[in-house]
């Protein structure tokens, strides 16, 4: 039995959204790979959500002083609450698309489900 062994594997460096990232090639099936930063960002939207639905904080303007960001900013993290059950999962499992970044979600969306769907496909 050799003791080194040589495998090759067809890929190709493309450029997303500043990163690098491997292309396999069509066919292969790629591992999947969640979005840190949108995953944080959906953490901390239902936190903040949790927080006001208490009564923790009485308004969002409130809540955004505390967190030391600006309200509007905190605002559009908030909307991604909104999402549908099923997006929300994909994009913590890793399944969502490539279009699906923190900074396309952040963009006003429809509130119907279905048109969320369709938006996104």
């Amino acid at each position: 039995m050799p003791e080194i062994v040589t495998l090759h594997v067809p890929f190709r460096i493309v450029k997303r959204g500043g990163r690098k990232e491997m292309q396999m090639p069509e066919g292969a099936t790629q591992p999947r790979r969640t979005d840190s930063t949108l995953v944080k960002a959906l953490a901390r939207a239902f936190r903040w959500k949790r927080m006001l639905g208490s009564g923790e904080f009485a308004s969002i303007a409130e809540l955004a002083e505390h967190e030391g960001i600006a309200p509007s900013y905190m605002t559009r993290v908030l909307r991604l609450t909104l999402l549908a059950p099923d997006i929300v999962e994909a994009i913590l499992d890793g399944r969502k698309g490539p279009n699906v970044t923190l900074a396309r979600m952040l963009e006003p969306f429809p509130l119907d489900w279905w048109e969320q769907r369709a938006a996104r496909a």
